[in-house]
């Protein structure tokens, strides 16, 4: 993988995690998110990438995001059920 597709797909993880926190929809979103992350970490590997900082940051935003929707649809259910 050259330097420029990581740099793309780092920010593509960036941005997918900025619009996961719309709740449920944003579901794809940060799927797409972790994806990215695990493309570059698998495919770059330990080389320096200059946009390391917004790869992280995406897919955190993108884990607090899937954990807000999942606490989301599980309040939603309980609520509902009972």
């Amino acid at each position: 993988m050259d330097r420029i597709t990581a740099i793309h797909k780092s920010l593509t993880a960036f941005v997918c995690g900025i619009l996961a926190f719309i709740p449920v929809l944003g579901l794809v979103a940060a799927v797409y998110s972790l994806v990215c992350f695990t493309h570059v970490r698998l495919r770059f590997g330990k080389q320096w990438n200059p946009a390391a900082a917004y790869l992280d940051l995406g897919v955190i935003l993108a884990l607090l995001s899937l954990l807000g929707s999942v606490l989301l649809i599980g309040g939603l259910v309980v609520r509902y059920a009972y």
